[in-house]
């Protein structure tokens, strides 16, 4: 599909925890500086342990969150922004922890009534997501190396994606709420969605960057390190028209963490998927075909075109690009998340009411107070 997005899970989230290092480096570093700014003068027991404790935000019957899990997933969501040129205004953070916080509850509630069937899917979707993002990454390699810059480990990754997704197989089941087949065909076959099963010319390509820009705060490097730059990528056209290995260059040279690893080859791609720049190169050019320098906000590019695919209507049988499922399961999953999500609030306040879940931070309380009334206020204004 090209306009539904329906891959909802932590996976997408997760991808953008591994574009800055861990929030705990920051932390580490003030409480390493704190006893010097206190002008030599000791802190006692309770002021240590009011700077350095972690204590529990929210508990029910059989859970505990601690501040320290909610810090992890905040941090993910302040390094998306980052990712994305953005800031988050200091007014929202609260409000968005406070969501965070919210669906966190959510899910310990679900995985206290997952059953056999319920964790075994779980497992089988997180499957799929870790293999979705090591295409995405490149390698393996590639992944665990992002991973490691936020203080995660693959294994504490994979077990984060595995509690989420069988959290979501207990809501579903517990919901009745599964889409059928015959509302998957039904789904496909109205006109109104025609557009979604538009696959457009697509160009599969191999890539060598030299960045121009900082990869973190995305400023531009200084004059003469651009300058080297074109140096170092006019030789590597060069060795290139001069028969050497495209992919072998790839790997030893580029700056690309997407492709490196993979000899410089991305996942098929369209138009609107890539720089104009890049596409305007690429859908010009014939199979393995070698671009010239290409210059583009990220730096300079060097492309070999591996193949080129017409626009096609996609089938239900078809596989989504860079993930291990079909067409017709990502309807699916799509149908089934408007059902769940329709009927899920009024079951999910009966589990928390049952649970007796209560909120002790106060800032926390008050901004899922809030959340609830602006979502209760949207649905009786959608009505």
């Amino acid at each position: 599909m090209k306009k539904q997005n329906v891959l909802i899970s932590l996976a997408a989230f997760a991808a953008a925890l591994f574009t800055l290092p861990c929030a705990n480096a920051a932390s580490s570093t003030n409480a390493t500086n704190a006893p010097a700014s206190a002008a030599g003068k000791t802190k006692s027991a309770d002021e240590m342990t009011a700077l350095f404790a972690d204590p529990v935000i929210a508990k029910g019957k059989g859970f505990e969150i601690k501040r320290s899990e909610l810090d992890q997933v905040m941090t993910g969501v302040k390094s998306a922004a980052v990712a994305r040129g953005q800031m988050i205004p200091a007014a929202q953070m609260n409000m968005i922890a406070g969501q965070l916080l919210d669906r966190m509850i959510q899910d310990r509630l679900l995985l206290q009534k997952a059953t056999d069937a319920d964790k075994s899917n779980g497992v089988q979707r997180t499957t799929i997501q870790m293999k979705t993002l090591i295409e995405r990454y490149g390698s393996q390699e590639a992944l665990e190396r992002q991973i490691k810059a936020t203080g995660m480990t693959m294994a504490e990754l994979r077990a984060k994606l595995t509690d989420e997704n069988t959290a979501q197989a207990v809501k579903v089941r517990e919901l009745n709420a599964a889409a059928t087949d015959a509302e998957v065909k039904q789904y496909y076959d109205d006109t109104n969605h025609a557009a979604d099963f538009e696959q457009p010319e697509m160009v599969q390509i191999r890539n060598i960057l030299l960045l121009t820009i900082d990869p973190v705060t995305r400023t531009p490097l200084p004059t003469d390190q651009q300058q080297a730059k074109r140096k170092q990528i006019d030789d590597l056209l060069k060795r290139i028209r001069g028969g050497a290995d495209f992919a072998a260059l790839a790997k030893q040279y580029s700056e690309d963490p997407a492709s490196k690893d993979n000899g410089g080859e991305l996942p098929p791609l369209s138009r609107e998927q890539m720089g104009t720049e890049l596409a305007a190169a690429a859908f010009s050019m014939t199979n393995n075909q070698v671009s010239d320098v290409i210059t583009t906000v990220y730096g300079y590019h060097i492309i070999k075109l591996l193949d080129k695919t017409p626009p096609k209507r996609v089938a239900l049988t078809d596989k989504v690009p860079s993930a291990d499922i079909t067409v017709a399961d990502r309807i699916k999953e799509f149908l089934t998340l408007q059902k769940t999500e329709k009927l899920a609030p009024a079951y999910l306040e009966k589990l928390e009411k049952a649970d007796d879940v209560q909120i002790l931070d106060p800032d926390l309380k008050a901004a899922i107070a809030e959340a609830a009334s602006a979502n209760a206020a949207g649905t009786m204004h959608g009505k």
